[in-house]
């Protein structure tokens, strides 16, 4: 197979569910002669297959069904989004059912308890079942598929003792009703499978916000481009018809959408979408420049060098990819701890009921134990140990302006001990801000006003925002011209006033601008990106819970020397995309384990490889959707407050398996011992449960 040629193929699988789900399709695959390597996308439920080039698409389908996995090929367009969030509808419907029908049968039962007898007794049963049985078959649907799919192809999982557990109860119960025997269990069967609901569907949501990044990253692409024809006409051609050696004509404003060199016209780019760098970076012929930038001051005309699939910006979509499957094999504490949990409880009912009627007990009662071991055994606990947590730790950082998506990031957050973090938008806020202001003269300050107000260049928007706090008037100009890649010029007073690139050659490239009245200049304005006001205290914090922090920039090694003389961090500046991967790499090559916070579409791939990441609310939509937590406003402290709920997050985990292992041990042999009815065993799943989700409650306080 060495000499034949491989291809890449996407799966989706939403039967992946557990450690156990990986292993069996990471080693079941490739016993494929076709098939050289399998690896599972655990947090977006997807497998990526390299294959033999003459593999048919229906042949590697059936391989994934002789594991007992449906899977579907994973294209490019919306509907795989669809379905993905049709699931959690799907879910949210169960649990909205079966919390309907649930509180309605233990009103009925309430009366069964109390004393009612005879033919009222049968009949508040027979109403129960009417609203329990369909209540079963709707909301039960998402156990019973996954279960009948890993029985047919001889496998087992979480679902099935679920599964076999509900059948049972509600057998028992129908078999008490039509016999007015005086127990039945529709309130118990009900209540299993709302609590299970619950908890499979608050997974689903935390999974469904970590999906979406390089989609959102490929946004960013220009959707096409003039291109100059040999015959001096030019035509618009689609970004995806975009080849080699085509001129494209790119006017100001618009984003490029293939890479390319300048073979005609200056201007100035926005490239922090790259390079995270935050002051428009002058072009001139030669330079050569990327899809997805944004051209802000004049027309230019690009030779095409790459398109599609070649250009830097999908080399980062790949990269974020392939990070991403890195990320995805941490299986998470419940799902390592679910392992051996299925075939355990099977084994328990089954030996309580063989032992039962070994003991003459009879198939009926023999068969009510079993189901009792098997609901009381029920995963509720096991399963709400951690999302119950996770969803308490989420709100509480939400109230203090964190936003989590991934529930499994928490338990990552906990584990790092080394935090990379990127400087624009990142340490600092972000956005130009003009200095000195305050000593210019009020007429200045107007005549600048009525200039740069009239402009939508990144730096005269940041004047008039800084000019806007003094409360100025801008002043009375006329004839005002934009001249892209120079400035503003109007008329005042008679007078030809002027806003824009200095004239001063060693200004020229810095992060300033300058006014001139007839040719004099009259002042001079720097500006900066500012730290974010609380940056040296978030990372004094971090390193109190032994967290070393380190700056990777792409920026020049000028703009970031004072961040980092400031913090007294190290830097590593002028990085790529790939260089803040191999930077990554190097830590986890020393076993650290790394929080990665950044912003831009240039700390995509790095915000996916790190162990854990973190992005600011400010950042681009591609580093928004990489990133496992968003933090909003201008402070930085939340990334040291998240850290710490993470850590206290997974302290309440441990001791809700603690809690959920301990109520198995006295539990278990009760039921086995035939002290507890299948309605009794219900009730103290869902009183372990309860105590699990009163466990976590204790992190409201945590984070103050």
């Amino acid at each position: 197979m060495t000499a034949t040629a491989l291809v890449e193929r996407d799966f989706a699988v939403p039967d992946i569910r557990c450690a156990g789900c990986i292993a069996k399709l990471e080693q079941g695959l490739v016993r494929d002669r076709r098939i050289a390597a399998a690896r599972v996308n655990f947090t977006e439920k997807r497998v990526h297959l390299s294959c033999t080039a003459d593999t048919d698409m229906p042949d590697l389908i059936g391989a994934f069904s002789n594991l007992g996995f449906e899977a579907h090929p994973i294209g490019s367009g919306p509907e795989e989004a669809d379905a993905e969030a049709e699931t959690s509808r799907e879910l949210l419907r169960a649990v909205a059912v079966s919390g309907f029908a649930m509180m309605n049968i233990m009103l009925l039962s309430v009366s069964v308890w109390s004393g009612a007898a005879g033919a009222t007794r049968d009949l508040f049963h027979w109403l129960s079942a009417a609203i329990a049985l369909p209540t079963v078959v709707y909301a039960g649907r998402p156990f019973f598929r996954s279960a009948w799919r890993a029985l047919r192809h001889g496998r087992t999982n979480m679902d099935v003792p679920i599964s076999i557990g509900v059948a049972l109860v509600c057998a028992i119960s129908m078999y008490e009703t039509a016999t007015s025997g005086p127990h039945a269990y529709f309130d118990g069967a009900a209540m299993l499978l709302f609590f299970l609901l619950c908890g499979r569907w608050l997974d689903s949501v935390m999974r469904d916000r970590a999906r979406g990044g390089v989609t959102a990253l490929l946004r960013n692409m220009g959707t096409g481009a003039m291109v100059l024809g040999n015959d001096g006409r030019s035509r618009w051609v689609d970004a995806t018809a975009l080849e080699p050696d085509m001129v494209m004509l790119v006017a100001a404003g618009e984003r490029l959408s293939a890479d390319g060199v300048v073979i005609g016209g200056a201007s100035q780019l926005d490239l922090s979408l790259l390079t995270g760098e935050s002051a428009p970076q002058p072009v001139r012929p030669d330079d050569r420049v990327h899809a997805g930038t944004l051209n802000l001051d004049a027309p230019i005309r690009v030779c095409v060098t790459a398109a599609g699939a070649d250009t830097a910006i999908a080399d980062i979509a790949r990269l974020m990819g392939e990070a991403a499957q890195g990320k995805s094999r941490y299986v998470r504490i419940a799902d390592r701890a679910a392992r051996l949990y299925a075939p355990a409880v099977h084994c328990l009912a089954l030996i309580a009921f063989a032992g039962w009627m070994i003991a003459g007990a009879g198939w009926h009662h023999s068969l009510l134990i079993a189901a009792a071991v098997l609901i009381i055994t029920c995963p509720c606990a096991l399963g709400l140990a951690v999302p119950a947590a996770q969803i308490v730790a989420a709100g509480e950082l939400m109230r203090a302006g964190v936003l989590i998506k991934d529930g499994s990031a928490l338990e990552r957050l906990a584990e790092v001990d080394r935090a990379l973090v990127d400087k624009t938008g990142t340490l600092t806020l972000g956005r130009p801000e003009a200095i000195g202001l305050e000593r210019l003269d009020i007429g200045v300050k107007s005549l600048i006003l009525s200039l740069s107000q009239a402009s939508r260049h990144p730096l005269s928007e940041a004047l008039t925002r800084g000019l806007q706090a003094y409360d100025v008037r801008p002043a009375e100009v006329k004839s005002i011209r934009e001249t892209p890649g120079f400035g503003i010029e109007a008329h005042w007073a008679g007078r030809v006033v002027t806003l824009g690139r200095p004239q001063d050659a060693v200004l020229g490239d810095a992060l300033a601008t300058e006014l001139s009245v007839d040719g004099r200049t009259v002042a001079t304005i720097r500006f900066a990106d500012r730290l974010r006001p609380d940056a040296a205290e978030a990372v004094d914090a971090l390193g109190r819970q032994g967290i070393e922090s380190m700056i990777l920039s792409g920026d020049r090694a000028g703009a970031v020397a004072p961040v980092a003389r400031e913090l007294g961090l190290t830097a590593q500046t002028g990085m790529s995309p790939q260089d803040k991967l191999a930077a990554i790499d190097r830590q986890v090559a020393l076993g650290h384990k790394v929080l990665m916070i950044g912003d831009g579409l240039n700390d995509g791939p790095a915000l996916a490889a790190g162990h854990a990441s973190m992005a600011p609310g400010s950042a681009s939509d591609v580093g928004k959707n990489a990133a496992d937590c968003i933090f909003l406003g201008d402070r930085l402290m939340p990334v040291a407050q998240t850290v710490r709920m993470a850590r206290r997050a997974q302290a309440i985990v441990r001791q809700n398996f603690a809690l959920a292992i301990g109520y198995n041990m006295i539990a278990v042999p009760l039921a086995f011992l035939g002290f507890v009815t299948p309605l009794v065993a219900a009730i103290a799943m869902s009183g372990s449960s309860l105590i699990v989700v009163g466990n976590a409650l204790r992190l409201k306080w945590a984070i103050q």
